[in-house]
């Protein structure tokens, strides 16, 4: 298992629940996290989960810590403009960094290199760094401006995942839909959950 830290970003998409669930699951295997959010994320986040996300990353970094049950220093929040966060340099980047949900304009910033906040920046490095970019697209219908970019992230190394979860598995709650996702998501990380049976596997 790798030592290094595996960053999570939220955007303003809907779906807010697949990446606090990621989290939580990371939080849970004892890995470190990264956390950023943007502005728009605390209003999604507000709207769906009731969940009122701090501005001030100091505040969310103990709320979140709390709400998690993370040990102390595992979670580590970043503020929107703190080009000084580890994630902002190819000299100290992450293992991973999961945009989920991941807004299409986050994806267009990502897709054409415009750094203007955190979340943007730290995708950046992730690509010229030759490190793990997931992004999970969280939109429907796609444009074709949409799938234009997404074939750009993708030729530049990006892994896009949109959050299209299954129902092979009968899943009986919103809960399991959820988790069909993020289990995905970790297998790309390579971090082990129990979160749904394999394909094939005695159900």
């Amino acid at each position: 298992m790798s030592d290094q830290p595996i960053a999570v970003a939220l955007t303003g998409a809907s779906g807010i629940a697949y990446g606090l669930r990621l989290i939580e699951c990371l939080l849970g295997a004892g890995r470190q996290v990264q956390l950023l959010y943007s502005q728009a994320a605390q209003v999604v986040a507000s709207m769906e989960l009731d969940l009122q996300l701090p501005g001030s990353a100091e505040q969310a970094q103990k709320q979140l810590t709390a709400h998690f049950k993370a040990d102390d220093g595992q979670l580590q929040v970043y503020g929107r403009q703190q080009w000084t966060a580890p994630v902002a340099s190819g000299s100290n980047p992450p293992q991973a960094l999961v945009v989920c949900p991941c807004t299409t304009g986050t994806l267009a910033s990502i897709a054409h290199g415009i750094s203007d906040d955190l979340i943007d920046r730290a995708a950046d490095v992730m690509l010229k760094e030759r490190r793990q970019l997931i992004l999970v697209v969280r939109e429907t219908p796609f444009s074709a401006i949409h799938l234009q970019n997404m074939l750009t992230v993708t030729q530049a190394g990006a892994l896009v995942m949109p959050a299209n979860p299954g129902f092979y598995y009968q899943p009986e709650s919103v809960n399991d839909l959820v988790d069909f996702m993020v289990a995905r998501i970790l297998d790309h990380l390579r971090v082990a959950h129990d979160l749904l049976p394999r394909w094939g596997a005695d159900r």
